[in-house]
C-alpha cells in the first residue's frame, strides 16, 4: 500500500501546502466557471449550427485536472485533523 507522504511533513509545511492548494483550487474553480459562462454565451449568440465539438474539450479536461487537486487537499486536511 502507498505510504502517506504527508506524514513526513511538519505542521507548518502541511498548512503552507494546504493553503497553496486551496488557492489553486479556488483559481481552477473560477476558471472553470468562467469557461462555462463563455460557452453558454457562445451557444446563445452563435447557436448550435456554427458550434464545433472542439470547443468542449477544455470543459472535459478541466475536471480531470481538478479532481486530483481536491483529493490531495482532502488528504492534507485529514492528516492535519489526525495530528490535532
Amino acid at each position: 500500500m502507498k505510504q502517506n507522504t504527508y506524514q513526513n511533513l511538519t505542521n507548518e509545511q502541511l498548512i503552507k501546502k494546504r493553503n497553496s492548494l486551496k488557492g489553486a483550487s479556488i483559481g481552477f474553480a473560477l476558471l472553470y466557471f468562467l469557461a462555462i459562462v463563455v460557452l453558454i454565451y457562445l451557444l446563445t449568440t452563435k447557436g448550435f449550427k456554427n458550434f464545433s465539438i472542439a470547443t468542449l474539450i477544455p470543459l472535459f479536461i478541466m475536471p480531470i485536472t481538478f479532481i486530483p487537486l481536491l483529493i490531495s487537499l482532502n488528504l492534507m486536511n485529514k492528516e492535519l485533523k489526525k495530528r490535532n
